[in-house]
C-alpha cells in the first residue's frame, strides 16, 4: 500500500520565535483583538506579500503530512520483515562458513524479489505524489490590503483570513469578528453539538472545547462567517499535534486495516509451520544452518511479498481508468471508499434532473395584483445590484438566474426602484427580503422564499392560493411564493420584520428529470447502492420528480420532522426513507452520520456550499466540476460530468481493484500454503531437502511475478454487484481447502519421482519445482473467477502471457546453463507428459473444490465494516500536505519542545 513517507531529512526551516506574552491558544484566547494582533505584529488590514513569505521561510509550510514519494522509505518497507532479515544474515552467515554457491543463490533470488517490490511501488508511489500535487485547498486572506486565495499550506501566523459556511479551518484562529458563528469541532473534541463562537476574549486557562474565541484547525464552519487572526500553524496548532501523533502514514481505510489483519493470520501460519519444520530437521540430526535456511525460506516462500506492489500498482492504475471516465480522485485510497459505498445521498438538481431551471410563469394569488407585478416583485427580492440598469448574475443562486433570464423581465422596470435595505438568504429562514422604494416614494418590503416558509408569515390566505401551490406542486413545479407589505417608518429591516405580510402571487420553474437518470439510477440498484435525495425543495415535488424516474420511495421526512427526532430515531427512520426534503446544510450533515451509525458506507453527491458540511462527514464526498470552490474543496472525488452512471462507473472501478486485490491473496495463500505444507511434510519424511532454500524463493519470486498483471485483470460482473470486504476467517477457510488439494498433487508428484523414475535429489526437485510452479500458476485461472475458467471467464491479455511464459521459464530451468548452481537436473520426457496430465486432473478438481465452496452460505463473505476514531481525522489532514518533508520535520520538532516547555511551565 502506497504511504507517506516517512520524514527523515534534514531541518530546512528556521523556527518562529515564541510570541514574547503568549505560550499557549487559550492566552490568546483570552486577550483582545486588538492584543492579538499586536503580539503577532499583524494589523487588520492583513499581512505584506514580503512579510509574509519572510514568515512562510521562517517558519515553514502550514502541512502535517508530505507526499513525496521517497524510495528510502520504500526501500524500507520492503525490507522491513524480520523473517526477509534473518534470511539474509543466515545467508550470509552461511557465506562465511563456506556454502558460497547456495548463498550467492539465495542473496540474487532475494534481490531480484525485493527489487521487483520496490520498482512496481515506488512508480505507484509517484503516481500518488502527482495525484497530490495537482490537489490544492485555497483559503481566502488578506495581504496588502486585499482579499486574495491562497494555498493553506502557505498561511503562516498572523494572517488574516475570512473563512464562511462549509470551510475547513486551515489553522488555530483568534477570532476578529464573527455572524452567527457556530462550528463543529467533533473532530477534535467528539462533542457531536456545534458550538457558539463569539470575538470576545474569555477566561483565562479554559480548556480545549471552551476556547469561544478561537476556531481551531481541522474543525468546520457549520454556520455563519468570520474574521480572524492566525495564531498556530501546523504541528503548532492542535490539530497538527494530534494528526502528527497518527503517524506518517496515509489514512487508514477499511482495506487497510483489512491488510492488515490478513498479515497477521499469515505471521500466525508461518511462525507455526516454521517452527515445526525446524524442530523436526534438528530432531533428524541435519545441519543446524540448514534446517534455519530451509525454515525461513518456507516461511517467506507463505508470504506473499509483492502484496504491497499489487496494492499500489492496482490503485495507480485504477485513478488512470477513472480519468477516462471523467472521475478525479484526490487521493488513492478515496478509490477504495468510493467501491465500498453502499448508499449514496445526492441533490436531485443536475443528477435526477437536467439541472437547467428555467422560468415558466407568474401567477397571482391576490386581488389587484397581476402576472407582471409578481414578477418585478421577484426581481426586487433578488441580492441582485439592479440600480445601474445593467444587471450581472454571477454567482447568484440558479432560481434567481432564471428569473432574471425571463423574457419578461426587461420590462419590469425595476431599475426604478431603490433598495434600501436587504436580509440575504439563509438555510434557516429559507427567505430572502429587501426594503424598496418606488418611483413615487413609497416603501414597500417584499419577501421572496419556499412557499412553507412565506406562507406562515402570511396573514388571511385564500383557500384557492393554497390550492394554486398544491396544483403546481402536483405537476413537480418549483415554487418561490412572493409578499409584500408597506415599509411605512422602516429606515432598515430584520428578520424581525418578515410577518403580518400579504401573499402576492407565485414564480413557477421548470428543472426536467434528466433522461439519463432513470438508467444510471438501475445501474446503481444493481450495484447493491440504495440512493437517497436530500433537497431543500418541497416534499411532493420531489416524490413526483423520484416516480416519474422509477426510484422506489421508502418514505418522506421533512426537515422539520428530522429535528424532532433524536439521533437514534434518525438512524431508524434515516434507513428506510428514500427523500428528504426541505432540509438545511446543519440536517444534511445530521442525516449522513445517522446512516454512518448504522454502519452503512456512505457516499454524499452534492455541488453546492450548502453541501460542504454533508462532504465532509461522509465517507466518501463526491463533487462536480462546476460545483462551487467549497464543495469540490470538501469533496475526496470530483466528476467532470453531474451524472449519476460516471459515478456508476467510479464504483465499478474502485471495486474493480478490490476482487483484483483478493484474487492475488486468495491464490497466493492457498498455493504458498499448499506448497510449504508439502515441503514441510517432505523434509520429514526424505533422506534429503525436497527443495533447495534458493530454489524456494525462486519459485516463489517466479509466481510471484507472474502474477504482477493482476491489477489490469477482467472481473467478473456478478463480482461487482455488491460492496465487498476483507474477511479473514474466509481467507482462512479457503487456504485450508485449497492448499492441501495443492499438497496431494505434490505428493503425487513425490511419488512419480521417486517410485516411478527413482529420481536423484537433483531430479528430485527440479520435477517438483516445474509441478509446483505450474500448478500454482495455472490455478490462477480457476480462482480468479467464479465461472468456469477459459470457457465462461476470460483472463485479459497480459494477464495470460505473464501466467504461461512464467511456467515456460520454470520448465526452461533444468536444461538451462544455471541448472548446476540452481541445484536442478535435467528431467526425462515421460515426466512432462505425466505433467500435463496431473495438471489436468488438478484443474479439474479444483473447479469441482471451487464450486462446492461457493454454493456453501456459511463461506460466503461477510460485510461487516468498522470506521477507527482516526480516519476522519488523518482524511481531513491530507489537504495540509506539502512535498518537502524538511519543513515539516522542523516544526515537528519544535512543537514538541513547545509541549516540554509547557509542561515545566506547569
Amino acid at each position: 500500500m502506497t504511504e507517506m513517507p516517512d520524514l527523515t531529512s534534514k531541518e530546512t526551516a528556521r523556527l518562529n520565535p515564541e510570541p514574547p506574552e503568549a505560550t499557549t491558544l487559550a492566552d490568546f484566547a483570552s486577550s483582545s483583538a486588538g492584543e492579538v494582533l499586536s503580539r503577532l505584529g499583524s494589523t487588520a488590514a492583513g499581512l505584506t506579500g514580503v512579510e509574509a513569505a519572510r514568515r512562510l521561510a521562517s517558519t515553514g509550510p502550514n502541512a502535517v503530512r508530505t507526499h513525496k514519494a521517497g524510495p528510502l522509505s520504500v526501500l524500507g518497507r520492503q525490507l522491513r520483515s524480520p523473517i526477509l532479515i534473518l534470511l539474509i544474515v543466515t545467508a550470509a552467515l552461511s557465506l562465511l562458513l563456506g556454502d558460497v554457491t547456495n548463498s550467492i543463490v539465495i542473496g540474487v533470488i532475494l534481490l531480484a524479489s525485493v527489487g521487483l517490490g520496490f520498482s512496481n511501488e515506488y512508480r505507484a508511489e509517484l503516481a500518488a505524489e502527482a495525484l497530490h500535487s495537482r490537489v490544492t485547498h485555497k483559503a481566502v486572506a488578506v495581504r496588502d490590503g486585499s482579499l486574495v486565495e491562497i494555498d493553506v499550506v502557505d498561511i503562516v501566523p498572523g494572517d488574516i483570513l475570512h473563512l464562511s459556511l462549509g470551510a475547513v479551518v486551515p489553522a488555530d484562529i483568534r477570532l476578529l469578528s464573527c455572524e452567527d458563528l457556530l462550528c463543529d469541532e467533533s473532530i477534535l473534541t467528539g462533542e457531536s453539538l456545534p458550538i457558539d463562537k463569539s470575538p470576545e476574549p474569555i477566561p483565562a486557562g479554559a480548556a480545549l472545547g471552551d476556547l469561544n474565541s478561537c476556531v481551531l484547525m481541522g474543525t468546520v464552519i457549520q454556520s455563519g462567517s468570520c474574521v480572524g487572526v492566525v495564531v498556530y500553524t501546523g504541528a503548532h496548532a492542535e490539530f497538527g499535534r494530534i494528526a502528527l501523533g497518527l503517524g506518517t502514514r496515509q489514512p487508514q481505510t477499511e482495506f487497510e486495516l483489512g491488510l492488515r489483519r490478513f498479515s497477521l493470520l499469515l505471521l500466525q501460519v508461518a511462525i507455526g509451520l516454521t517452527t515445526l519444520i525446524f524442530v523436526a530437521n534438528l530432531l533428524l540430526q541435519r545441519p543446524l544452518l540448514e534446517s534455519l535456511l530451509f525454515s525461513l525460506a518456507i516461511a517467506v516462500g507463505i508470504t506473499p511479498q509483492l502484496l504491497p506492489a499489487v496494492v499500489s500498482t492496482s490503485l495507480a492504475t485504477g485513478t488512470r481508468e477513472l480519468a477516462k471516465r471523467k472521475v478525479l480522485v484526490k487521493r488513492l485510497v478515496s478509490i477504495e471508499d468510493l467501491g465500498d459505498m453502499d448508499v449514496l445521498v445526492t441533490d436531485k438538481t443536475g443528477t435526477l434532473t437536467e439541472g437547467k431551471i428555467s422560468f415558466t410563469t407568474a401567477l397571482p394569488a391576490a386581488p389587484h395584483v397581476d402576472a407582471g407585478d409578481v414578477l418585478r416583485f421577484g426581481l426586487l427580492a433578488t441580492e441582485v445590484d439592479y440600480s445601474t440598469g445593467t444587471v450581472s448574475t454571477v454567482g447568484q443562486n440558479p432560481l434567481d438566474v432564471a428569473v432574471w433570464a425571463a423574457p419578461e423581465a426587461p420590462a419590469s422596470q425595476v431599475s426604478e426602484y431603490t433598495r434600501l435595505d436587504v436580509i440575504p438568504f439563509d438555510h434557516e429562514r429559507r427567505m430572502t427580503s429587501v426594503l424598496v422604494r418606488d418611483p413615487a416614494g413609497t416603501l414597500t418590503l417584499v419577501t421572496k422564499g419556499s412557499p412553507e416558509d412565506v406562507l406562515r408569515v402570511c396573514r388571511d390566505v385564500a383557500p384557492a392560493a393554497r390550492h394554486l401551490l398544491d396544483q403546481q406542486y402536483a405537476k413537480g413545479s418549483r415554487v418561490v411564493a412572493v409578499a409584500t407589505r408597506t415599509g411605512s417608518g422602516l429606515t432598515d429591516i430584520s428578520p424581525a420584520d418578515e410577518n403580518d405580510l400579504t401573499l402576492a402571487g407565485f414564480l413557477i420553474f421548470l428543472d426536467r428529470p434528466k433522461q439519463s437518470a432513470r438508467a444510471s439510477l438501475k445501474r446503481l440498484e444493481t450495484l447493491g447502492i440504495s440512493v437517497k435525495i436530500a433537497t431543500g425543495d418541497n416534499a411532493r415535488v420531489a416524490e413526483k420528480v423520484c416516480g416519474d424516474l422509477g426510484l422506489e420511495s421508502g418514505g418522506t421526512l421533512t426537515g422539520g420532522e428530522i429535528d424532532a427526532l433524536t439521533d437514534a430515531e434518525l438512524a431508524v427512520r434515516a434507513e428506510e426513507a428514500s427523500i428528504f426534503a426541505r432540509v438545511s446544510p446543519e440536517q444534511k450533515s445530521r442525516l449522513i452520520h445517522a446512516l454512518r451509525a448504522n454502519g452503512r458506507a456512505v457516499g454524499f453527491l452534492g455541488d453546492g456550499v450548502n453541501d460542504a458540511l454533508a462532504l465532509h462527514g461522509a465517507d466518501i464526498g463526491i463533487s462536480v466540476d462546476s460545483a462551487t470552490d467549497v464543495a469540490k474543496d470538501a469533496a475526496d472525488v470530483v466528476l467532470l460530468d453531474k451524472d449519476l452512471g460516471v459515478l456508476a462507473d467510479g464504483v465499478m472501478e474502485g471495486r474493480r481493484i478490490f476482487a483484483n486485490t483478493i484474487k492475488y491473496v486468495l491464490m497466493g495463500t492457498s498455493s504458498n500454503f499448499g506448497n510449504m505444507f508439502s515441503a514441510a511434510t517432505a523434509s520429514v519424511v526424505l533422506s534429503f531437502l525436497p527443495m533447495l532454500p534458493g530454489q524456494i524463493l525462486l519459485n516463489n519470486l517466479l509466481y510471484d511475478a507472474g502474477q504482477l498483471a493482476i491489477p489490469g485483470d477482467r472481473v467478473d460482473k456478478e463480482q461487482l454487484l455488491a460492496p465487498s470486504h476483507w474477511d479473514i476467517g474466509y481467507i482462512r477457510r479457503f487456504m485450508f481447502l485449497f492448499g492441501p488439494i495443492s499438497s496431494l498433487f505434490d505428493f503425487a508428484t513425490f511419488a512419480l519421482m521417486l517410485l516411478v523414475f527413482q529420481a536423484a535429489p537433483g531430479e528430485f526437485r527440479a520435477g517438483w519445482f516445474i509441478e509446483s510452479l505450474a500448478t500454482q500458476t495455472l490455478i490462477i485461472f480457476a480462482i480468479r473467477t467464479r465461472r468456469v475458467p477459459f470457457l465462461r471467464s476470460r483472463a485479459s491479455r497480459g494477464l495470460t502471457i505473464s501466467a504461461f511464459s512464467v511456467v515456460a521459464i520454470g520448465m526452461y530451468l533444468p536444461f538451462s546453463p544455471l541448472a548446476g548452481v540452481l541445484g536442478f537436473d535435467p528431467l526425462p520426457l515421460p515426466f512432462f507428459l505425466a505433467l500435463a496430465g496431473m495438471t489436468v486432473l488438478y484443474l479439474v478438481l479444483v473447479e469441482f473444490a471451487k464450486q462446492w465452496f461457493f454454493s456453501r452460505p456459511a463461506q460466503q463473505p461477510t460485510a461487516t465494516r468498522q470506521r477507527v476514531s482516526s480516519h476522519h481525522l488523518a482524511r481531513r489532514a491530507a489537504r495540509f500536505s506539502v512535498v518537502e518533508p524538511g519543513a515539516v520535520v522542523a516544526r515537528r520538532r519544535s512543537a514538541s519542545r513547545r509541549r516540554r516547555a509547557r509542561a515545566g511551565r506547569k
